[in-house]
């Protein structure tokens, strides 16, 4: 098969293991069915703002050109440091685009590769946030009305948990065996008593199996600006990295807005 397109965060479903899905123009790649095969991922040498959509010599970014980069709501303060959004006082770079994504429900999650993670997310990116992150186990923490509000519960926590996924160490399948309904009931107690009523009653633990064959001992993240063509055996899928052969990587999302040609 041959399809061309610009590169964007992979889809999925959740059925396990995890379905893949990449759009690439007109066709949408079923990922899973390549596993096992040799593909060739071939860079154009173009790109394109995965917000404006013009072409860019240079993404910041997840695949932004430098002015969307520094101006768009995509990229706000507040994406990082979710504590600063001022959508619930009806502020921010773009009041309209905040009020959507912003001023709605989320969640303050833990989710657990080779550690637990504190993090946050919109009501409607469960299981999918965890997927994205290539979490093994994710439980919901609290449940808050808006996204600001969330980040100060994150902020909170991060004094006991770290934020961060260590992705070298998730690629290898190091996994965390903590039970996460006993450490949702220790982190419970570590919060303030104004934000513990919004410890969400619901402490289903969502366990999550990825496709991939076998996982390496040591990864190597390639770039498209080092190795414009990628041709090699896929072992797998895990997050939103592909796993070729031998340990090599490539985060797919990262490289969003890059035209490619895909090859298997």
């Amino acid at each position: 098969m041959r399809a061309i397109g610009l590169l964007d965060k992979m889809r999925t479903a959740y059925i396990n293991p995890v379905q893949y899905f990449l759009q690439l123009g007109e066709d949408k790649v079923a990922v899973n069915d390549l596993i096992g095969h040799n593909i060739r991922l071939q860079w154009t040498g173009r790109i394109f703002c995965t917000v404006c959509g013009k072409k860019t010599n240079k993404s910041f970014g997840e695949g932004l050109c430098y002015p969307c980069f520094t101006n768009a709501p995509e990229n706000s303060e507040c994406i990082l440091r979710p504590e600063l959004c001022k959508a619930h006082l009806g502020e921010g770079r773009d009041p309209e685009w905040e009020k959507k994504h912003h001023l709605q429900p989320h969640y303050v999650y833990l989710a657990a590769t080779n550690a637990i993670k504190v993090g946050i997310t919109r009501g409607d990116q469960i299981p999918t946030r965890w997927i994205d992150q290539g979490a093994h186990r994710g439980i919901i923490l609290a449940e808050v009305p808006y996204r600001q509000l969330a980040g100060v519960i994150e902020v909170e926590l991060k004094q006991h948990l770290s934020d961060k996924t260590n992705w070298q160490r998730m690629l290898k399948n190091e996994c965390c065996d903590t039970e996460l309904v006993v450490e949702k009931e220790r982190i419970r107690e570590l919060l303030p008593e104004e934000l513990r009523q919004y410890v969400s009653t619901n402490s289903e633990v969502v366990e999550l199996i990825y496709p991939v064959t076998s996982y390496p001992t040591k990864v190597t993240s390639l770039s498209f600006e080092k190795l414009p063509s990628i041709e090699m055996q896929l072992a797998g899928v895990r997050g939103q990295y592909f796993i070729f052969e031998g340990g090599n990587v490539i985060n797919i999302r990262k490289n969003s807005g890059y035209e490619v040609e895909l090859i298997a």
